[in-house]
């Protein structure tokens, strides 16, 4: 019996500190354990081709971002990158389209990185005879 209750005080002292429905909010990696992870991702789910293509991709990338030092800037940026990885740790990312909100959230160089990875996509599969 005491047990019981036991349980159901636990149970309930979860549902007030927010372990309901609602999922809890991500930890946001630091920069450099979040790029060792894109980079193992990429090593372990990834065609060697399209492998070679995200690394530099990522690579680049967080070059360019080193010195930011908007927080709010820094913040979606890790954001976005660790929903990549989540996406490709889980293989959900095969046959996905992008969300129109974030295409038209983007700057147009942004969209013109995206149109570059686009070509480069097209170019190796049309090496690879796909």
């Amino acid at each position: 019996m005491r047990a019981t209750s036991r349980l159901l005080a636990s149970a309930t002292s979860a549902t007030r500190s927010g372990g309901g429905l609602r999922p809890e909010p991500m930890a946001l990696l630091p920069p450099i354990p979040l790029y060792r992870r894109l980079l193992r991702a990429h090593r372990k789910h990834l065609p060697s081709q399209m492998r070679v293509l995200g690394d530099e991709y990522v690579k680049t990338e967080f070059r360019a971002h080193r010195k930011v030092d908007n927080p709010a800037h820094l913040i979606g940026f890790l954001t976005e990158w660790q929903l990549y990885a989540q996406k490709i740790e889980g293989d959900s990312w095969i046959g996905e389209k992008l969300d129109q909100a974030k295409i038209e959230k983007m700057s147009d160089e942004q969209v013109g990185q995206l149109y570059e990875l686009m070509q480069a996509i097209k170019k190796q599969r049309e090496e690879d005879g796909l």
